[in-house]
């Protein structure tokens, strides 16, 4: 199994929109490297989901239900999709405040990446987030 993080804008496509629509095609990713993450993207792996842009926080986890297939929206069939559901809701918010003062996340795509949009989260740094996430 592998783990990721993947970010939404929460005025796009909110947790609490995942919570009520339970499953979702992740769709409209149009940088080459998020991309080339949900090729990668396994079905059961499972996924952070972030806000970001103003909250720029973890809220809960999705899992793939289908792996990669191309786009629906993307009229230049050069991205992919995956459909996540709704797998936990983390008990405590974690901030990417709190993840940046965690020395052991400093390595975090989230930290030296902050525009990517899919990313992958190594098993020991997906651990030490749910822990701050009462998961």
């Amino acid at each position: 199994m592998n783990y990721w993080l993947i970010k939404s804008e929460p005025s796009t496509w909110s947790w609490d929109d995942q919570k009520k629509a339970k499953k979702t095609v992740w769709d409209g990713v149009r940088n080459y490297q998020a991309r080339n993450n949900l090729i990668k993207m396994k079905k059961n792996d499972l996924c952070f989901f972030y806000h970001s842009v103003k909250e720029k926080k973890i809220l809960g986890i999705v899992k793939v239900i289908k792996e990669a297939y191309p786009d629906p929206t993307d009229k230049t069939k050069k991205f992919v999709a995956v459909t996540v559901q709704i797998y936990k809701n983390l008990k405590k918010e974690v901030s990417l405040a709190n993840i940046k003062i965690n020395k052991n996340l400093n390595h975090l795509p989230l930290i030296k990446q902050p525009r990517l949009s899919v990313m992958k989260i190594d098993l020991k740094s997906w651990k030490i987030i749910c822990k701050l996430g009462e998961v």
